[in-house]
Formats: structure tokens, sequence, C-alpha cells
């Protein structure tokens, strides 16, 4: 049976739908066991909004925070990265499928070389000599109108 409903996946994108937790994940990627402190460093927003941004990551399971006295560290957690890769891997698949058979159907096609820019094009002249009729004007002019 096929699960519509997981919590895990649900957070996991939540999550991950934000720009700054995604750059928070990037920066533990980078350098694991950074310090709440060094991880706000760069950020233009308040430390309170960072704790904000790290407590969703650590509902979600993405990282792992640890306390030493007085100072937090944050590492980053897989297994709902790899859930969510799992999901998105059945989706790559699928689209990775329809891209192979929109390309083979295009390298199939034999399309029609375009003329250069500059090129003039044959352009046959109307064969009507007669004038274009103009159209009576649809309102009547300014001013007091006439007594039938």
């Amino acid at each position: 049976m096929v699960k519509y409903k997981d919590e895990t996946l649900d957070r996991t994108f939540a999550a991950l739908s934000d720009p700054t937790r995604r750059a928070l994940l990037a920066r533990l990627g980078e350098q694991d066991g950074l310090t709440v402190s060094e991880l706000a460093a760069p950020f233009p927003v308040s430390l309170p909004a960072i704790m904000k941004h790290l407590d969703v990551l650590t509902d979600a399971g993405l990282i792992m925070r640890e306390k030493t006295g007085r100072t937090v560290a944050c590492r980053l957690t897989a297994q709902p990265m790899e859930q969510a890769m799992n999901w998105l891997n059945r989706y790559a698949q699928f689209w990775s499928h329809n891209f192979d058979r929109l390309a083979a159907f295009v390298e199939d096609e034999k399309w029609p070389t375009p003329p250069p820019p500059n090129a003039r094009q044959n352009v046959q002249a109307s064969r009507s000599r007669a004038g274009s009729a103009r159209r009576p004007k649809r309102s009547t002019p300014p001013g007091r109108k006439a007594p039938s």
C-alpha cells in the first residue's frame, strides 16, 4: 500500500522550503559542529530568529544540537534527507524517462532551417489593384445637433 501521508517527509520539505534554513544546512555541510553564534554570524537576522529556524530544523530531524556548558553546537543528521532523496528519485526516474522520449522525438524530426535574418524573403504583391475604401466615421462632429 502506498503511503500518502508521511509526517517526517512533510516536516523535511517544510523545513527545506525556507532559504535561510537551507543556507544554515549548507553551512553545517561545509563545517559540522558550528555553534549557534557561529551559524548566525553571516545572516542579517537576529539571533532569536536564527534560533527559531534551528528549532524547525531540529523538529524535522535535520540537525541535532549538543549542549556543552553554555555552548550549543549543531550537527547535520542524514536520515530525513535520505528519505526525501528517495522520494525525489522516484520522480526523477519518471521525468528522465519522459525527457529521453522527448529527446528521441526531437532528434528524429527533420526541422526546416530558418532563413538568415538579413535575407530578403520573396513576398508576392497583392494582385488586387483596387484601392481600399474608406470607412465612414462612427461619431458625429461636436456641436449642435441638426433638427430632424
